[in-house]
């Protein structure tokens, strides 16, 4: 009794979604090509994190050394964004990765995507309150809450002043979000908005590259003196010096927070069901703008960095400050200009993804049915939208601006990984029937191959063995092979995961403790061995229009890039995910598990 019992809520964790063939008669136009969906996810990415992260970073963490920090985190999001091809070539519709995993992966690990989408959302959100409060800030001469505490609270505290300041922000960003919740030409604004930050950022790097000085990535101990900055030896927490100032770990740290710069390529996936050719103008339209997004961002982090000493970097205004740095005052205004249409272009439709994600989930009964009203009617959405509001202000008031980076960038770091190992499990899965509706997740072709599939699995049992395990005799995969993988995957997983724990320590790898390199050594064995057996299983060969090269070695690589830089995180970090990770598990177990949509 009690194994049945376990038996059928294990079942549940696993169910999976059906997909639902789009009704031609109701069906949107599908009016954007590839050129409207990379215009669309640069947009979105080349955001605030161009003007207040590059500097934070480079000024707290990394240094010079950001150029490296934006190379890691811009490879670990390509690899990501191939995952993302994939799948949506795999899954034509609209949506997110939330129901990526829930059609391939099951109920469960939808609902933590689900809710991890759900936080950075709220994150990003807080973020952009604070990139607002710093714009208005650097714009009256960083006098914005003076200003505010001499114009209404002469006598109130500093504290208060603050408040003040974020709910003058709160207030002006809702303002603005349903003021062009309705606007028809929105697509034609965000390119316009698209075209001038792209252009200010250029004109940024042409600079850097024109006034720059190879000194500032030399910097020594007596430079520090010189600026006034330190009259010790001890340079403290501006670093060594020189290129790398805060030391490898600097490097990883930096490449962790700037993950946050890269996240909102995925937006491009919510508009599955307007793209023309959606199974190819999806995958090329993520991969173009996640390099054209690569490039600015290198060439930007190259040019301040040479521009100014990374220790006289601004925050909040490092961008439009390098060049009252360098004596050209009027290109401040202009890249102050590219600044706010960074900002503008983050308004227009930021609220439709946290809306539709949890619309998305109440729908299918993971979330309480009240929230299904989050889309629709007149005046729903926009209390909604007020709701949200409120709660990333609170957020962007208690959390600040470091610790909303890191939930971004942890949150979109765990769904990067869950992608990888989708896309991993997947294309060593049998053809699955699910009413003639699978045929367009898995490939067009493979009803045929199941059916051959299920003839030989009739004619002959399938056992594991050793001789299986490397030298499988089916051309096309089975449920044997395909149970492999997945173990073999998932215990790459942990394997990864305790990888990443030992590395972490690598300053005791470096002195040549014999215990932990034979611990590495182990790990590094069984992860090899490991892959090889996947390796060694058939594919599947259905033919789609973009897959991503190189499996197994590629997904591993994407996984073991994201769990490290997690583990860059620090603990402050990790306590409030966890704590939000509890809320979510209390509402899954005791709510969505009993109420789900899905037999």
């Amino acid at each position: 009794m009690l194994c049945q019992a376990l038996r059928r809520f294990g079942k549940k964790l696993v169910r999976k979604h059906p997909l639902e063939l789009p009704v031609a008669e109701t069906a949107p136009a599908r009016s954007l090509s590839t050129l409207d969906l990379v215009v669309l996810g640069v947009g979105n990415t080349l955001g605030v994190s161009v003007y207040i992260l590059v500097g934070e970073v480079a000024r707290d963490q990394a240094g010079p050394s950001l150029v490296i920090s934006i190379l890691v985190a811009g490879l670990t999001s390509v690899l990501a964004g191939l995952c993302y091809g994939e799948i949506s070539a795999r899954v034509p519709h609209s949506g997110s990765a939330y129901l990526y995993s829930y059609v391939t992966v099951g109920e469960l690990w939808a609902f933590i995507t689900g809710w991890f989408l759900i936080l950075t959302t709220f994150a990003h959100i807080g973020i952009r309150i604070w990139a607002w409060t710093l714009f208005f800030d650097n714009l009256f001469g960083n006098k914005f809450s003076l200003t505010l505490q001499e114009t209404f609270l002469p006598q109130a505290p500093g504290v208060f002043v603050e408040i003040l300041g974020f709910i003058i922000m709160f207030l002006l960003l809702l303002i603005m979000e349903l003021l062009t919740r309705n606007i028809r030409q929105l697509s034609l604004v965000t390119k316009m908005l698209t075209l001038v930050k792209v252009l200010a950022l250029g004109f940024v790097i042409i600079s850097g590259f024109l006034k720059g000085d190879l000194h500032n990535w030399k910097l020594t101990e007596d430079d520090y003196i010189k600026a006034g900055l330190n009259d010790t030896s001890s340079l403290g927490l501006l670093g060594s010096g020189g290129f790398v100032p805060f030391g490898f770990q600097g490097i990883l740290r930096g490449s962790a927070t700037c993950i946050y710069a890269f996240t909102g390529f995925n937006i491009i996936v919510t508009r599955v069901e307007l793209a023309q050719n959606p199974k190819c103008s999806i995958p090329k339209s993520i991969m173009i703008s996640l390099f054209i997004c690569f490039l600015v961002y290198f060439g930007v982090s190259v040019a301040l960095t040479l521009m100014v000493p990374y220790y006289q970097l601004q925050p909040g205004s490092a961008l439009p400050e390098a060049f009252l740095h360098i004596g050209w005052a009027p290109a401040y205004h202009f890249v102050n200009v590219g600044f706010f249409c960074s900002l503008s272009t983050k308004v227009f439709g930021n609220m439709f993804p946290i809306r539709q994600q949890v619309y998305m989930m109440a729908k299918d009964g993971l979330l309480f049915p009240v929230l299904t009203r989050i889309q629709t009617g007149t005046y729903m959405p926009i209390l909604a939208t007020m709701i949200i509001f409120i709660v990333a202000t609170i957020m962007a008031f208690f959390l600040g601006f470091t610790d909303l980076l890191d939930l971004r960038s942890i949150g979109a770091l765990l769904v990067f990984t869950l992608l990888a190992f989708i896309v991993l499990i997947l294309r060593y899965q049998p053809e699955r029937k699910n009413g003639g509706k699978e045929t367009e997740v898995l490939g067009e072709n493979e009803g045929n191959e199941m059916q051959v599939q299920e003839e030989n699995e009739g004619n002959e049992a399938q056992s594991l063995t050793l001789q299986a395990l490397f030298f499988p005799g089916n051309p096309t995969p089975t449920a044997l092979s395909g149970w492999v993988v997945s173990v073999c995957s998932s215990l790459l997983v942990l394997l990864l995961t305790l990888l990443c724990l030992v590395l972490a320590r690598w300053p005791v790898l470096l002195s040549g403790d014999p215990v932990w390199i034979t611990v590495v050594v182990l790990l590094l064995v069984l992860i090899t061995g490991m892959t090889g057996v996947i390796w060694r299983q058939p594919q599947s060969s259905s033919p789609i229009h973009f897959k991503v090269p190189g499996l197994p070695l590629l997904p591993l690589l994407s996984i073991f890039l994201n769990i490290y830089l997690m583990m860059q995180m620090t603990a402050g970090t990790w306590a409030l995910f966890g704590s939000w990770v509890l809320v979510g598990f209390a509402i899954y177990f005791g709510y969505g598990i009993r109420h789900s949509q899905i037999p």
